[in-house]
C-alpha cells in the first residue's frame, strides 16, 4: 500500500523545477531546454515570487540565480531548504566567486554553476549526490587578478552587497570598483 500522499506522488511524478533567474531570455531558453527533458518548469523572476510559488508546492528541483534587486540568491537558497529539506538546489550565476560557492554549499545547495551552461550541465549538476574526490588539484595558483575579483567579492559580500561600503573598506573610488564589478570574474 502507498502511504504518499497524493500530492506526494504527483511531486516525484513530475519533476517539479523552479527557475529563479530575472533574466527572461535567459530563463525562457533554459525553460523550454529542461521541458522537453521531463521537467515541469515553473519560472520566478524574483526572490519574493520564488518564496511564494515555493510555499504553494515546494518544488523538487530549484536552480536559483545569485544576484536580484530584492537580495541574494542564498537567502532563497536557504528559504527553499528550510520549506522542504529534500528539494535539490544548484546556484547558477553569471558572478561566481570562491565565497559564494562556498556559503551556497554550506546552506544546503546541491551545486554552484557559473554561466553559461547547457540544460544537460544543469541536470547533471541537479542529480550529483556528494563532491568527486577524483578532481585533480590545480599545481598552478590563482592570478593575481583572480585573486583581487575574490576579495572583492568577500569584501562585497561582507558589506552586503552595498558598494559604497564595499568601496571604502577597500580604500578604493566607488566607480572604479564598479567597473571591476561589471566585468567578467577573472580566470586563472
Amino acid at each position: 500500500m502507498d502511504m504518499r500522499t497524493s500530492s506526494e506522488r504527483e511531486r516525484e511524478e513530475q519533476r517539479q523545477l523552479l527557475l529563479v533567474d530575472q533574466d527572461e531570455v535567459y530563463a525562457a531558453s533554459l525553460s523550454t531546454s529542461l521541458a522537453r527533458r521531463g521537467f515541469a518548469i515553473r519560472v520566478a523572476r524574483s526572490i519574493g515570487e520564488a518564496i511564494g510559488v515555493a510555499s504553494r508546492n515546494p518544488p523538487h528541483y530549484a536552480v536559483v540565480d545569485l544576484r536580484f534587486p530584492d537580495g541574494s540568491g542564498l537567502k532563497l537558497v536557504s528559504g527553499l531548504r528550510a520549506l522542504d529539506p529534500r528539494t535539490r538546489v544548484v546556484v547558477l550565476t553569471g558572478h561566481g566567486s570562491i565565497p559564494s560557492a562556498v556559503e551556497a554549499i554550506k546552506l544546503g545547495a546541491t551545486y554552484y554553476l557559473t554561466k553559461p551552461v547547457t540544460a544537460d550541465d544543469l541536470i547533471a549538476a541537479l542529480a550529483r549526490e556528494g563532491g568527486d574526490d577524483s578532481v585533480p588539484v590545480s599545481e598552478k595558483p590563482m592570478t593575481i587578478g583572480r585573486v583581487e575579483w575574490e576579495h572583492i567579492q568577500y569584501v562585497l559580500r561582507e558589506n552586503g552587497g552595498n558598494v559604497s561600503a564595499t568601496a571604502r573598506a577597500l580604500s578604493m573610488h566607488r566607480r572604479t570598483l564598479q567597473r571591476k564589478l561589471k566585468k567578467n570574474p577573472v580566470r586563472n
